[in-house]
């Protein structure tokens, strides 16, 4: 099975994202990439999850995609200014595709280099 081919098997996974995915794991092996899948699939957060966790703040709960995207001082700036009075939230839910994609690539970063550090 080709690595392109088991990076594939990630669900939801965008064409962008599997172009930056072949790029990162272009010298693993057929093991490695499988590591990695393993490792990343756990990680990586959906734009549709992200973009869900946004129209929270109108609710009320603002600044949980933050928290989702490990930005902790910004989700409870968000909680604490109401999502700086809703405009941070409308800012994000223009921007959660872009921010979601900036997540992926970093956890697509950190679980290659535990893939290659072998943890």
């Amino acid at each position: 099975m080709s690595n392109r081919n088991i990076l594939m098997t990630i669900r939801g996974i965008s064409p962008e994202e599997l172009m930056y995915l072949e790029h990162a794991t272009k010298t693993f092996t057929e093991e490695q990439v499988k590591h990695f899948v393993f490792i990343y699939h756990s990680k990586r957060k959906n734009a549709q999850d992200v973009l869900l966790f946004t129209l929270l703040g109108f609710l009320g709960f603002a600044g949980i995609q933050r928290f989702i995207l490990n930005q902790v001082a910004m989700g409870i700036i968000y909680f604490l200014t109401v999502g700086f009075c809703f405009i941070g939230t409308i800012v994000d839910l223009i921007n959660h595709k872009s921010m979601t994609d900036e997540y992926n690539q970093r956890m697509a970063r950190e679980s290659a280099m535990m893939v290659m550090g072998g943890f």
